[in-house]
C-alpha cells in the first residue's frame, strides 16, 4: 500500500477509535434532585443548602447604597407607600401577600406555577423543584451583610402597625428589614425561570415584581427595601451561573420543562382568580 493511501486509512482508524473512546464514557452524573442528598441549611430549618459558598456570595454591604436617612425624601417616599397600602387590608391582594410570605416547599413550589403555566412539585419536575429550593438560599444570605450592619426597622415596627403575618412578627423585629431578603430571592427565581422558560418571560417576571410589592403590602419591608432586594437578585443570579451544579441543573430543568409541555400538562391553581388579584 502506497504511502499516499496509508495516510487516510490511518486517520479513519484515528477517528472511529474517537468515537469509540467517546461512547465508552459516561456522561456527567445529573445534579441531585432529592433534599436528603442535598442537605439542609440548617437541621430542621426546611430550607436546603445553596449552590454558592457563603464566601462567594455578592455582597450587598458593598454592592448597595444605605438605606434612606431619616427626614429624607427618599424615606418620606418609603411611608408614602407604606400609608398608601394599608388600604389593600383584607383584600385579596393582602391575602395573596400573605401567602407569598411562605418559602416553605412543597408550598412554595407553586408560587410561580401560573406564571409558568406548569406544575413545579418535587415530582413532576424535580429538577426545576430544586433550581428553586437552592437558589432561595443563595439570594437570600446575600442581603445579610447589609440587613446585619444597618439593622433597618421594619415599617410595621416604625408605625406600631401589624402585618399580614402576625405569627411571625416577633422573628421579624428581630431581623433587619434593607434590603428584603424575600424580594431578592423572588426575583431570584424570576430571573432563573425566564431562562428555563423565556416563551413566559414576561409573565415570570410580572410575578416577580409582585411578589416583591407583596412584602410591602404586608407591611414588613418598605418600598427601598424591596428595590434593594431585587438588585441583589440579581447579582446572585449572576453569581449562581459560575457554578456548574447550577448550570448542569438549568439545563436539566429545561429540558424537564420541554418534556412536560409535550405532554400538555398546565398549571393546576386559579390561575385566573391569581392574576385578577396581581392586575396592576
Amino acid at each position: 500500500m502506497k504511502n499516499h493511501h496509508v495516510r487516510p486509512f490511518v486517520a479513519l482508524l484515528s477517528v472511529m477509535a474517537g468515537a469509540v473512546l467517546l461512547g465508552c464514557q459516561s456522561a456527567p452524573p445529573l445534579p441531585p434532585t432529592s433534599p436528603e442528598v442535598v442537605g439542609e441549611f440548617r437541621a430542621g430549618s426546611g430550607y436546603l443548602r445553596g449552590y454558592l459558598d457563603r464566601k462567594a456570595l455578592p455582597n450587598s454591604l458593598a454592592l448597595l447604597p444605605k438605606p434612606p436617612a431619616e427626614g429624607s425624601a427618599e424615606q418620606a417616599a418609603d411611608l408614602a407607600t407604606f400609608t398608601a397600602t394599608r388600604a389593600l387590608r383584607g383584600t385579596p391582594r393582602w391575602d395573596q401577600a400573605a401567602q407569598d410570605a411562605n418559602l416553605k416547599f412543597p408550598k412554595a413550589a407553586s408560587t410561580y406555577a401560573c406564571a409558568m403555566d406548569l406544575p413545579i412539585s418535587q415530582e413532576q419536575t424535580p429538577h426545576l423543584n430544586m433550581l428553586l429550593r437552592r437558589t432561595l438560599l443563595d439570594a437570600g444570605l446575600s442581603t445579610y451583610a447589609a440587613k446585619d450592619s444597618y439593622n433597618r426597622k421594619r415599617p410595621f415596627v416604625v408605625k406600631g402597625d401589624t402585618s399580614c403575618t402576625p405569627a411571625e412578627e416577633p422573628t421579624l423585629t428581630k431581623d433587619g428589614s434593607y434590603p428584603s431578603g424575600h424580594a431578592a430571592l423572588g426575583w431570584a427565581w424570576a430571573l432563573v425561570l425566564s431562562e428555563v422558560s423565556p416563551e413566559r418571560a414576561n409573565a415570570l417576571l410580572a410575578r416577580g415584581l409582585a411578589f416583591g410589592q407583596s412584602r410591602v403590602i404586608c407591611g414588613v419591608h418598605w418600598q427601598s427595601d424591596v428595590d434593594a432586594g431585587r438588585v441583589m437578585g440579581s447579582a446572585a443570579v449572576a453569581v449562581l451561573h459560575t457554578d456548574p451544579t447550577f448550570t448542569a441543573q438549568l439545563a436539566a430543568a429545561k429540558a424537564e420543562v420541554a418534556d412536560a409541555r409535550s405532554k400538555n400538562l398546565h398549571a393546576s391553581g386559579d390561575c385566573k382568580a391569581e392574576a385578577a388579584t396581581l392586575a396592576p
